[in-house]
């Protein structure tokens, strides 16, 4: 018996009308698109983080929770938690209520503002960390910040059109994502 794989496209695809929302507007939308703002790649990342374990569903119905709990994304915000802050996070039944993930997200915040210091932007600095390898990235995210294994390295960098892989070819989102030209793009060499 043959294996397989079910992408998220053909998932999505294969949903009931009832059960498109989240993941159909995710997908259509954001999901491999390039993005261009640091809170939003803040956002992603803490979201992707919060997603170990659990099913990529369970985040998106709880998406607006995480932007209110975390104010906005505010990097500058989330990196000067107290520990009122983090008993707050803890205490929010809205989100991932998960303490090593809520420590993540506040050094990382922490370790973005470093790198907002240094090289003008999270943004920036991701571009000019491109191209790399999936186990280079992984290397690199382990350095510089916390609870960013292997998956939820590529998952953040697949989501924010880094690294090919978000859409099968054949999905019609696939086309949407490519006039956007995201970063893995770049690599092909390919001319308009």
């Amino acid at each position: 018996m043959e294996l397989v794989e079910k992408t998220y496209c053909k998932f999505v695809h294969g949903l009931d009308v009832e059960s498109l929302n989240p993941n159909k507007k995710y997908h259509d939308t954001e999901y491999g698109f390039p993005v261009e703002d640091d809170r939003e790649l803040f956002a992603r990342l803490v979201l992707e983080i919060n997603q170990a374990g659990l099913s990529w569903s369970q985040i998106l119905h709880k998406k607006d929770n995480f932007y209110q709990a975390y104010d906005n994304f505010n990097i500058a915000k989330v990196a000067s938690y107290q520990n009122e802050d983090f008993e707050r996070l803890l205490n929010n039944s809205g989100i991932i209520r998960n303490k090593l993930k809520i420590k993540a997200a506040i050094f990382n915040a922490q370790q973005i503002l470093l790198i907002q210091r240094d090289f003008g932007s999270f943004k920036q600095w991701l571009d000019l960390q491109h191209p790399k390898s999936k186990e280079d990235w992984v290397l690199l995210f382990k350095k510089n910040f916390k609870f960013t294994g292997g998956e939820i390295v590529n998952e953040f960098l697949m989501s924010t059109g880094y690294l090919a892989g978000a859409h099968q070819v054949d999905c019609p989102t696939y086309a949407q994502v490519l006039k956007c030209k995201p970063k893995w793009y770049e690599t092909l060499n390919i001319r308009d």
